[in-house]
């Protein structure tokens, strides 16, 4: 039963997010256009939604929507720290630089938890993620600040995955 009702919230889950895209992008609410959006984005949700989502609307439980906004303010932090000490290094090229690959063991266990977290690293200036290997994450770090695994984490994943965690993993 749980896993019948997990399919059918992953497949109204995707179809509400295709039919908010398709009538953004139609601008009208005629009616051939509401039928068409329902039918077609309707189609594509039942061939695809197991492709498009893991969760369903598990995410808008109360308790991780906080967790997600919590998430949402701790990315913005680093990011805009991270583009200040980027932004300094670009203006006064004379401070030391120390680039190089780094790893680190995350405790993930959701592949979907993985991936944001290692596109939360990406997209924070000074980091890129270049390989993710079953739990092992490798990192081109700009500056590195750390050469023990144990600081590398806590200095580039470690604010990110504990409240992915709480996130996805629960």
């Amino acid at each position: 039963m749980k896993n019948t009702s997990l399919k059918w919230s992953r497949f109204l889950y995707t179809w509400l997010m295709l039919m908010v895209v398709w009538y953004a992008f139609t601008v009208s609410f005629a009616t051939a256009e509401i039928v068409t959006g329902l039918l077609v984005t309707g189609l594509i949700a039942a061939l695809n939604f197991t492709s498009f989502t893991h969760y369903g609307f598990r995410l808008f439980h109360p308790r991780r929507i906080l967790y997600i906004l919590q998430f949402t303010y701790v990315f913005i932090i680093a990011l805009v720290k991270a583009n200040f000490q980027v932004a300094r290094i670009v203006i006064n090229p004379k401070l030391p630089v120390n680039p190089g690959i780094v790893k680190f063991k995350s405790t993930l266990k959701s592949d979907f938890a993985k991936m944001v977290l290692a596109n939360s690293i990406t997209l924070t200036p000074g980091t890129l993620t270049v390989d993710l290997i079953e739990d092992e994450f490798y990192i081109h770090w700009l500056k590195m600040t750390s050469h023990d695994e144990a600081g590398i984490y806590e200095a580039i994943a470690a604010d990110f995955e504990k409240i992915l965690i709480k996130i996805f993993d629960k």
